[in-house]
């Protein structure tokens, strides 16, 4: 269940950190501090009333419940690259649980963000090839 239930109170990232306890805001906080030195200009939102950072496309985002965080890659095929560094954590397919206890370390944020910063602009490029070569198909 998730620790904040009324959409309407959320209006920005800082206040859904701000209504956090300690026991989840300072695990999150950390994250959001790597992803914005890692992608400064990746726009910070909410969205399915979670923080979420977008960059050429859905990036990363985190969210809370009273006694564990989560931190959501979006990808199952990252998920799926880092499955050894992540084995002590419960996961989900697009997501991985922790707690202050027994947090992400920040280098494997780290690694996680750029690697889907990387997938992210890899599906771009795609995009504009497949967009080419069908404009030239249809010049021909």
């Amino acid at each position: 269940m998730p620790l904040l239930k009324h959409k309407t109170l959320i209006n920005s990232v800082t206040d859904y950190l701000n209504m956090l306890p300690d026991n989840v805001y300072l695990p999150l906080e950390n994250i959001r501090q790597i992803i914005k030195s890692l992608v400064p200009d990746a726009e910070e939102t909410m969205k399915y009333m979670i923080p979420v950072y977008k960059h050429k496309g859905l990036l990363v985002g985190y969210g809370a419940t009273k006694n564990q965080c989560s931190f959501f890659v979006f990808s199952s095929s990252v998920l799926k690259d880092f499955e050894e560094d992540i084995k002590g954590f419960k996961t989900t397919k697009l997501s991985i649980r922790f707690t202050q206890d027994n947090p992400i370390p920040n280098e494997l944020i780290t690694r996680i963000v750029m690697a889907r910063v990387a997938e992210n602009e890899l599906k771009v490029i795609t995009r504009r090839k497949t967009n080419a070569l069908s404009r030239h198909k249809v010049l021909h």
